[in-house]
């Protein structure tokens, strides 16, 4: 088995078996999940935890086939160890958004790896920024559905992280270009497009309309 197969597969494994014990068991549930109060008292386990719970079958299995299906490519880019640094940083990327944005909301809570498979989605387009997702050009993708994300936040759509979901995919950009900086001189433009919505969100935020 590559390195590649085995990395993946005890990533998938991890969030498939603590996820099937969050459905079954809702103390554990709600002892690990992502929660402002919870966070804010002390509970800093909380910030990695939460990113392997899953609220059902079908958002774990979202997840889990977006993560395979990019996995390699930044695998191929950056190396196995680099990878989990990609996506565990983008994991308490995602999080730590999420308490900006709700640290006065003390009952706010959430889950799932989406802000870790954002992260891993950011960093491929990084690398390959004309693949196609969904027969979009990734760069489109990308810029896409960080817009539709701040939109998300401001709006409310939806029982969804949109802002873990924002803040996984800064973590992918961030943690990428700093173990890869040749991309600033190989894919100098494309970095500054997928910077785009970043910058737009914090200017957003400054002005209150976030």
């Amino acid at each position: 088995m590559r390195n590649l197969d085995l990395i993946t597969v005890i990533i998938i494994a991890a969030n498939v078996i603590i996820s099937y014990k969050g459905f079954g068991d809702y103390s554990f549930f709600d002892k690990y999940k992502f929660h402002v109060g919870g966070v804010q008292r002390g509970e800093k386990i909380r910030l990695f935890s939460s990113g392997f719970l899953h609220v059902d079958t079908q958002h774990l299995l979202f997840n889990m086939l977006t993560l395979y299906f990019f996995t390699g490519t930044v695998t191929a880019h950056l190396g196995t160890i680099s990878f989990i640094f990609v996506y565990i940083g983008s994991l308490f990327f995602g999080n730590f958004l999420s308490l900006y944005f709700h640290k006065n909301e003390y009952h706010y809570s959430a889950v799932g790896a989406s802000g870790a498979v954002m992260g891993v989605l950011y960093s491929a387009i990084l690398f390959e920024p004309d693949m196609s997702i969904n027969f979009i050009p990734g760069y489109i993708f990308g810029i896409g559905y960080l817009l539709y994300s701040i939109y998300g936040m401001k709006n409310r759509i939806g029982n969804i992280g949109h802002d873990a979901h924002f803040g996984g995919a800064i973590g992918g950009y961030v943690i990428t270009l700093i173990l890869s900086p040749v991309l600033f001189k190989t894919n100098l433009l494309m970095i500054g497009l997928l910077a785009i919505p970043i910058v737009l969100l914090f200017v957003l935020k400054k002005m209150g309309k976030v």
